[in-house]
């Protein structure tokens, strides 16, 4: 049986991962797949706190009428109704869960405490840090590396639908080379979107490393977390 070596980890998923293969905006198959990748870390003892995107719900166009801060906040309100989803689907797993929003929504969720978010951890339950940061201009990738920092988490998985980074996007080109480690400084160099400029000055700046790997592929959180080569893996 394979060793975990992160004892606390920060789970970011990107929305878009979460509406499959169908083109919808939320895939009961793919939330429960989910909740049982999350279930089997905390069959490990492992302490998880998620941080969900909301783009398969509302991407935050800024085109039309809709002015930027209103439609991160709606952007916000996404990530509570895919935050919503997740824990019902662990609870129906049997794992005891909490969501924490960052915006007041007391008969929802808990607002987010930082203490009180980590007392959880301790007793194994998953922690679902909902609405990002609760401000505008800010990303969930900003607000997953501010959690990460804030409950002490050793690394930031970023599970989306692409099993690694690229050299380009592997959908348009073929012959696109996976990284299978990379530095901050390299990252930054070659300008690879892995996640939003403040989130990644920010991880840099705390030393926190990020593995980027495939949500749908089976036990790949769990394999990740245990020091398996999966995805990318990008450090210091």
């Amino acid at each position: 049986m394979p060793s975990p070596q992160y004892k606390t980890i920060l789970l970011k998923i990107s929305g878009e991962s979460l509406s499959g293969e169908q083109a919808i905006d939320l895939s009961s198959p793919v939330v429960a797949l989910l909740a049982q990748q999350l279930k089997e870390l905390q069959n490990h003892a492992i302490r998880v706190g998620v941080v969900i995107g909301g783009g398969n719900i509302w991407r935050g166009s800024y085109d039309n009428d809709i002015d930027r801060v209103t439609s991160d906040y709606m952007g916000m309100l996404a990530t509570m109704i895919n935050s919503l989803a997740l824990q019902n689907a662990l609870e129906i797993k049997g794992v005891p869960t909490r969501v924490q929003s960052a915006i007041a929504m007391q008969k929802l969720a808990e607002p987010f405490i930082r203490r009180r978010a980590i007392r959880h951890l301790e007793k194994g339950r998953v922690v679902i840090f909902a609405c990002g940061t609760g401000n505008p201009f800010f990303t969930t990738d900003t607000a997953a590396v501010l959690r990460a920092a804030e409950i002490n988490a050793a690394v930031i998985i970023k599970a989306t639908k692409v099993d690694g980074v690229y050299t380009e996007d592997p959908k348009k080109n073929a012959t696109a080379r996976k990284y299978q480690t990379l530095t901050f400084d390299d990252a930054m160099y070659q300008q690879l979107q892995i996640m939003d400029a403040t989130a990644f000055s920010l991880c840099r700046e705390k030393k926190i490393p990020i593995i980027v790997l495939a949500m749908n592929e089976p036990h790949s959180i769990f394999r990740a977390v245990c020091g398996e080569a999966v995805g990318t893996k990008i450090s210091v």
